[in-house]
């Protein structure tokens, strides 16, 4: 079974990273090795590699392969970074692959974060706002991915940490379902 999900995470390289335009060798090469199947359910390990949004725990979900992909090349990880992963086990292991070092948060409350200090922070469900606090653990030119989403269709953004605050880019539109908690709250519009 094992020798299945290595070449489902082959093909997954290929057919569905490689054509996103995710081009960083290092990062190809820690999605070729990192076992995604791992951190899913053993009932759902079949789906790891679908071009899909996968439930690993109760409301939480590994983004699809090209999603994960695009967001991890956007962050530029390098050997050597801290990195924070929030309900996000998957890229945790490929940024452990690529050689950064990775403090993991999930099932805790998730819009406060302790420590600081990351030159990358990575979450894998979607927001409807990234969270001040996480924007606020980012050291100096330190980067946070993450998908903010307050409708059908969500955007995959980069938090950049500045001199003078924190600047935030779009990326690409992406749709997975929004973490308990995270939802949009309702407000007044005149």
């Amino acid at each position: 079974m094992a020798s299945d999900f290595t070449l489902a995470r082959l093909n997954m390289v290929e057919s569905q990273i490689r054509t996103a335009d995710v081009t960083d060798l290092p990062l190809q090469d820690a999605l070729r090795v990192a076992p995604r199947d791992v951190v899913v359910p053993s009932d759902r390990a079949h789906l790891a590699y679908a071009d899909a949004e996968v439930e690993y725990a109760p409301g939480r979900w590994l983004l699809r392969p090209r999603d994960i992909g695009k967001l991890l090349q956007a962050l530029k990880p390098r050997a050597g970074e801290k990195a924070l992963a929030i309900a996000a086990p998957y890229a945790a292991l490929v940024l452990e692959t690529m050689g950064l070092e990775v403090d993991r948060i999930d099932g805790e409350d998730l819009k406060s974060v302790a420590n600081g200090g990351y030159d990358l922070i990575v979450c894998e469900g979607a927001v409807d706002r990234a969270p001040t606090a996480w924007i606020s653990a980012l050291a100096p030119n330190g980067r946070l991915g993450v998908v903010e989403r307050a409708g059908p269709v969500g955007r995959a953004v980069i938090y950049l940490q500045g001199e003078e605050g924190a600047g935030r880019r779009n990326l690409f539109d992406s749709t997975p379902p929004v973490m308990a908690g995270f939802e949009p709250q309702p407000g007044f519009a005149f």
